[in-house]
């Protein structure tokens, strides 16, 4: 399992992008890690489903109502990273009036959950192998800190938790 100090793994998500600009098309558009990790300081956040009770009501909106919190304490970019292909996490992001407050990036594979270790197996909910839920803080691409949920709670992966630690580094 990544842990505290470690380099996130390279892989490559993908990002639903509404609008044509800065280089991405409309649809479907990669996003590698590594590239885009580069320089930044990013409050990431994973969870197991798009449009799921929990992800939708409490996890996501709490980031977007924080943004400008984390901009001042010193967070370029808000990642949200789920099991779910690219469509669903754009068709969320409206949902949710994300906007550019946070990228709804998809991890349609799972291979960014699997390369982190962070994986929940949800078989038997008929959802397949999905991220856990966890927050970590992110600066140049490595791991400043982390926090990963146990199964089924939604305690430590919060906005207000990881806006904390963000303003303590």
């Amino acid at each position: 399992m990544i842990k505290v100090g470690d380099t996130l793994p390279a892989a490559t998500l993908m990002e639903y992008v509404e609008v044509e600009g800065g280089g991405c098309s409309i649809g479907p558009n990669p996003v590698d890690v590594t590239k885009s990790s580069k320089g930044k300081t990013i409050a990431l956040f994973a969870l197991p489903g798009a449009f799921t009770p929990t992800c939708s009501a409490k996890h996501v909106p709490g980031y977007v109502a924080h943004y400008d919190a984390f901009k001042a304490a010193g967070v370029d970019e808000i990642w949200c990273a789920s099991v779910n292909d690219a469509f669903v996490m754009g068709a969320w992001a409206r949902d949710q009036k994300t906007g550019y407050k946070v990228r709804m990036l998809a991890d349609g594979s799972a291979a960014f959950a699997q390369a982190t270790g962070l994986t929940l197996d949800l078989s038997s909910k008929g959802m397949g192998l999905r991220s856990n839920r966890y927050s970590m803080l992110v600066k140049d691409g490595k791991v400043v800190t982390l926090n990963v949920e146990a199964p089924g709670k939604f305690e430590v992966s919060d906005a207000a938790t990881l806006l904390a630690q963000a303003k303590a580094v």
